[in-house]
């Protein structure tokens, strides 16, 4: 019974999301951010105000039992869905496009922002990639509406926290202003569900409710037009040097097409990949990179990643601008080198060192979800130059 709500849910959603983009701008316009902040205040109310201070964390003793969980659910949904060969990753799965950049240091910058990689203006040859939610390679308009911006500095100086790799920095981001989830524990739920193929049940279930969180991903879950078109967010935070705590979004500055074809109709399945592929042979597309700093511990957790970090109460800093050319990138040479190549935040140097639970998991997590996407397929992983060429 479980399984075929899940599936009367799906489909509404499918349907919905055949409309969504005649309707969706103009209502977020509206009533999206007003949302979002009533239902992240409601959050709030529930919460105990006993919190870490201003850029500390605050370790649970089962943490560990968490992410052994979330990984044994992960490795077995990967080999339920894919055979040796053909594993993919176990998320932000299928992949829009990689494609080259340069991440240019903003001059000027305050003094208390300039540490780790602002330290300096200077620029970083870069590799970004776009990809959607997963955990399947499915059509675009199929998966749930949210896509990711992977970005890979190459050239950073410095030890980093990771040994795995010796000159990059890695920012990861999500089309949703808040994590789908507020903690490891609840992640091992999550993954269950996503494993059993009901994810929506992890939200709506009447035994654990995640309601307003399911709200929260509503809200910023939509049809999307093409990767360089939407604002993308870290929903985790990570430190600014000592003593400081930040999140970080990427906002686009290039208007590109959002013309999805055939809608209502159905789509091609890679129209997402074949708009971001027409924008770049037009010309260069350009992302600015931004900063919010804790200043309240409450109302901006460390330990909590489906709390929002209200923009309103801390402004954005702009801090660089992400350049990507005009370039074609759909070669089986240059998707075979995203195969290669791994994202994890703690590819970073330590003024920048993840921040809170989510974060914490992470290091292990990636690090294991990749070396055994890679062993099943015979791929080894690569740390890239920037300065990479393909056919």
């Amino acid at each position: 019974m479980l399984r075929f709500l899940h599936r009367l849910l799906e489909a509404g959603l499918h349907f919905e999301r055949r409309f969504d983009p005649v309707f969706r701008p103009a209502l977020d316009a509206v009533v999206r951010m007003p949302l979002t902040r009533f239902f992240n205040w409601t959050i709030n109310l529930t919460r105990s105000r006993d919190v870490p201070p201003l850029a500390q964390e605050r370790i649970d003793p089962d943490e560990d039992v968490s992410l052994d969980t979330i990984i044994a659910e992960m490795q077995h949904h990967l080999d339920l869905d894919f055979t040796p060969g053909t594993y993919e990753r176990a998320g932000n799965t299928k992949t829009h496009g990689l494609v080259r950049a340069t991440f240019t240091v903003l001059p000027g910058l305050p003094e208390h922002v300039r540490r780790g990689v602002f330290a300096a203006e200077r620029s970083f040859p870069a590799w970004v990639r776009f990809s959607n939610p997963g955990p399947h390679v499915e059509p675009d308009i199929d998966d749930v509406g949210f896509g990711s911006m992977s970005v890979k500095l190459c050239d950073v100086p410095g030890p980093k926290l990771m040994d795995d790799e010796n000159s990059t920095q890695d920012f990861t981001s999500v089309t949703v202003i808040t994590f789908p989830t507020p903690d490891t524990r609840t992640n091992a739920h999550l993954q269950y569900w996503s494993r059993r193929e009901m994810g929506v049940w992890y939200f709506l279930n009447l035994r654990r409710p995640h309601v307003r969180d399911f709200i929260m991903q509503a809200l910023w879950n939509r049809t999307l037009a093409n990767p360089l078109a939407n604002t993308y967010f870290s929903c985790t935070p990570y430190l600014l040097g000592e003593g400081q705590a930040m999140q970080y979004s990427f906002h686009p500055l290039t208007p590109v097409t959002t013309r999805i074809p055939r809608l209502p109709l159905r789509p091609g399945d890679d129209y997402l990949r074949d708009n971001l592929a027409a924008s770049l042979r037009e010309g260069e597309a350009c992302f600015e990179m931004r900063l919010r700093l804790q200043r309240d511990p409450f109302l901006q957790p460390i330990e909590q990643g489906a709390v929002l970090w209200d923009p309103a109460r801390t402004p954005y800093i702009p801090v660089a601008r992400i350049s990507i050319p005009a370039q074609e990138f759909r070669s089986p040479a240059q998707f075979a080198f995203a195969r290669q190549l791994t994202w994890n935040p703690w590819h970073c140097v330590p003024e920048h060192r993840p921040l809170g639970n989510q974060n914490r998991a992470r290091q292990r997590l990636y690090f294991e979800m990749s070396r055994y996407r890679q062993g099943k397929n015979g791929e080894s992983h690569a740390e890239p130059t920037g300065h990479e060429q393909f056919d």
